[in-house]
C-alpha cells in the first residue's frame, strides 16, 4: 500500500531566474566561442564577465546570439542544423515550455534568462516556480519512498494536489500511475532538501511555472505517492 502524506505548499515565488545558473567559466567559455577570449577575463570578476558577456552577445543578431548560447549549453546532445533551426525559433516560442524534450528545458530557460537581459526584454520573459513542500507523515518508514526515487514521488504528490485538468494530470496520468515515471527527472528541474525529522521533511524545489503555476495558494492537502520500481525490483 502506498504510503499518505500531508502536504502544504508553504513558499510560493515566480521566477524568471534560477540563481547561480550562470557562473564566471560560463561567461568566458561563451566569449571564447564568440572568438573574445583573452587571457585577461581570468582575472575579472564575475559580474564585469557578465556585463562584457551581454554587451557581446548584443552585437551579433538576436538570433545568432541565440545560436552562441544554445550551442554552448546543448552542442554535444543537437545538430548544427537543429541548433540553427531552434535558435530562429527563440524570439517567439517558450521554449521551456514547448520543447519536445523535457531534459533540455532547464537549459532554454537559462538561455533566456541571458538573452533577454542582453537584449532588453526583446526575448520571451522565463516563468518559473520556487517553492517549498512540507511533507509529514505519522510513519517515519513512510519516507522511505523518497530514498530512491525522489523526484517520481514527488511529482506525484504535487499532481494529487491539482484537478484532472492541470498538465500533470493531463499529460503524464498513465506515467504518474505507473511504476516508470522517467520523465519526473525532467519536470523537477532543481530539488534540495531543507530541513527533516522523523515524521517530516520540506524541500525547496525550483522548475517551470508551466507544471508548477497550478499550485499557487493551494490548501494542505493529503496524497499518497510511490517509488518508481528499480529493473531489478520488476
Amino acid at each position: 500500500m502506498s504510503p499518505k502524506f500531508n502536504v502544504s505548499i508553504t513558499e510560493f515565488q515566480k521566477i524568471n531566474k534560477i540563481e547561480n545558473a550562470w557562473g564566471a567559466d560560463d561567461y568566458i567559455a561563451l566569449l571564447d566561442s564568440m572568438d573574445l577570449g583573452d587571457d585577461e577575463l581570468s582575472s575579472m570578476n564575475e559580474a564585469d564577465l557578465k556585463e562584457m558577456c551581454k554587451m557581446s552577445l548584443a552585437d551579433f543578431e538576436p538570433e545568432e546570439a541565440a545560436n552562441y548560447v544554445i550551442t554552448y549549453l546543448m552542442q554535444d546532445e543537437l545538430t548544427e542544423g537543429k541548433l540553427e533551426q531552434i535558435s530562429n525559433e527563440m524570439m517567439d516560442d517558450k521554449l521551456w515550455e514547448q520543447f519536445a524534450d523535457l531534459s533540455f528545458h532547464e537549459r532554454f530557460f537559462n538561455s533566456y534568462e541571458l538573452l533577454r537581459e542582453s537584449f532588453n526584454g526583446r526575448f520571451p520573459k522565463p516563468t518559473g516556480v520556487k517553492m517549498a513542500i512540507k511533507i509529514s507523515s505519522k510513519n517515519k518508514e513512510s519516507f522511505n519512498v523518497f530514498a530512491n526515487s525522489l523526484k517520481p514521488a514527488i511529482v506525484r504528490l504535487l499532481a494529487a494536489g491539482v484537478d484532472e485538468h492541470a498538465i500533470f494530470n493531463r499529460l503524464y496520468d498513465e506515467k504518474i500511475a505507473s511504476n516508470n515515471f522517467s520523465e519526473a527527472q525532467s519536470i523537477l528541474w532543481k530539488i534540495k532538501e531543507m530541513s527533516k525529522s522523523d515524521l517530516e521533511v520540506t524541500y525547496e524545489i525550483i522548475s517551470s511555472e508551466f507544471w508548477l503555476g497550478d499550485l499557487e495558494n493551494r490548501e494542505p492537502y493529503e496524497a499518497q505517492t510511490h517509488a518508481d520500481k528499480m529493473e531489478d525490483e520488476e
